[in-house]
C-alpha cells in the first residue's frame, strides 16, 4: 500500500493560492463529499443547494467562495470546485509511473526509430519505421504506432491505443485506452450497379498541444489532407470524428458524438453527448449545442438544443406549447363541437 498523504491547511492554502479561515496546523489526509466527510477530510461547496449540508458537515476544512462565521476552517476563492480539485490530486493522484519503466523487453521498435530520453514503452508495443517520440512521452501496453508517426514531449498513450501512419502528435497530448488516431475515412464511391469503389484516404491526423482523447474515440485521418484537432481540445469517450473535420481550439466535445466529414468548429465550441454535426457544417467560434442536438447549417455563436439545433430559448418556448398540446386539441374538439352545432341550426 503507497504512504497515505498528509498536508496541513496552511499548506494547501499556499499551494492553491486561497484564503484559509481557521487553523493553519490542522492536517488532513483525504476528501470527501459534505455530507460524509470527517475531520480528516477536505470537501467543498459549490452549489448552494447544499448549503445546509456545510452547516452539519465536519469536514476540516471546506473550499468555499463565502465562509460562515461558525468557526469551521474554510479555505476561500473565486472557484472552490478547482480548489478542491487541486487538493484532492494532491492528496490522492498516483504516479503515473508504471512498473515498467525504461522500454520493455517485448516492445517490438523498428531500428530506424528514433526515441527521445526518459521515454517509456510498456510491453508488445509496436514501433514501426521512422517514428519518432519526444523526451518525457510514455507509451503503454499493446500501443500500436504506424511508420512516421510524430510524437512530441511529455505525451501519455494509453494502452492498447492505436496511432496510424503518417500522423503527427504534438506536446502533452493525453490518449485514453483504446483511442483510435488516423483510421480511414468512410469515403466510397458507388457504380450504376450499386457496388462501391473505396477511396483511399491518404491524409493524416494532427494533434496539437494539449489535447486529450477519451478512451475508444475514433479520429479518421483526411482523403489527401489533414484532419486536425487545435490546440487544449477535450474529446469525450467513444466519439466519432471524420476526415477532413478541423475541432477549433479548446472544444469540449462529450461523449457519443458524431461529426461528419470536412465540419469545422470554431473555438471554445461546446458539444453535450449525443450531438451530431452534419458534414461541411461549420460552427461559429462559442457555439453551445444541448445533449442530442444536430447541426445541419452554419450556426452562429450562442446557445442551441433539438434537431435541428435551433437557439434555446425559441427551443424552450415550443417546448411549453408541445406540453400543452392534449389542451389544444381538446379546446379544437369542443370549437368544432360548437361550430357544428351552429352550422346545424
Amino acid at each position: 500500500m503507497p504512504r497515505q498523504k498528509s498536508f496541513s491547511l496552511a499548506e494547501l492554502a499556499r499551494q492553491t493560492g486561497s484564503q484559509l479561515i481557521g487553523n493553519p496546523d490542522h492536517l488532513v489526509t483525504g476528501v470527501n463529499t459534505l455530507e460524509e466527510a470527517l475531520s480528516s477530510d477536505v470537501s467543498f461547496l459549490a452549489n448552494p443547494r447544499y448549503q445546509e449540508a456545510m452547516k452539519k458537515s465536519i469536514a476540516g476544512v471546506i473550499c468555499v467562495q463565502e465562509p460562515l462565521a461558525d468557526g469551521k476552517n474554510y479555505l476561500v476563492s473565486n472557484n472552490p470546485s478547482l480548489t478542491f480539485q487541486r487538493i484532492a490530486e494532491l492528496l490522492l493522484a498516483p504516479s503515473r509511473d508504471s512498473g515498467f519503466t525504461g522500454i520493455h523487453q517485448t516492445a517490438v521498435i523498428h531500428p530506424t526509430a528514433l526515441i527521445g530520453s526518459n521515454v517509456s514503452i510498456g510491453p508488445y508495443a509496436v514501433i514501426d519505421r521512422n517514428v519518432e517520440i519526444g523526451d518525457g512521452t510514455t507509451i503503454g501496453p499493446h500501443v500500436s504506432i504506424g511508420f512516421e508517426v510524430q510524437i512530441g514531449k511529455d505525451c501519455f498513450i494509453h494502452p492498447s491505443c492505436c496511432i496510424r501512419e503518417r500522423c503527427i502528435i504534438h506536446n502533452r497530448v493525453i490518449l485514453q485506452p483504446g483511442a483510435i488516431i488516423g483510421s480511414c475515412g468512410f469515403g466510397y464511391l458507388p457504380n450504376a450497379q450499386g457496388h462501391f469503389t473505396k477511396l483511399e484516404q491518404l491524409g493524416n491526423v494532427i494533434l496539437e498541444d494539449d489535447v486529450e482523447i477519451g478512451a475508444n474515440t475514433t479520429i479518421d485521418r483526411s482523403r489527401f489532407k489533414s484532419t486536425i484537432i487545435r490546440k487544449g481540445a477535450k474529446i469525450d469517450n467513444l466519439v466519432q470524428i471524420a476526415h477532413n473535420v478541423e475541432i477549433g481550439e479548446h472544444n469540449a466535445i462529450a461523449a457519443q458524438t458524431g461529426i461528419a466529414g470536412s465540419a469545422k468548429t470554431g473555438k471554445h465550441v461546446m458539444l453535450g453527448g449525443q450531438v451530431g454535426i452534419l458534414g461541411h457544417v461549420e460552427l461559429d467560434n462559442h457555439v453551445r449545442i444541448a445533449t442530442r442536438g444536430g447541426a445541419s447549417k452554419y450556426l452562429k455563436a450562442g446557445e442551441y438544443r433539438g434537431s435541428p439545433a435551433i437557439p434555446i430559448a425559441d427551443y424552450n418556448r415550443q417546448e411549453v406549447h408541445v406540453r400543452k398540446l392534449k389542451d389544444y386539441i381538446a379546446r379544437i374538439k369542443e370549437l368544432e363541437k360548437k361550430l357544428d352545432e351552429l352550422q346545424a341550426q
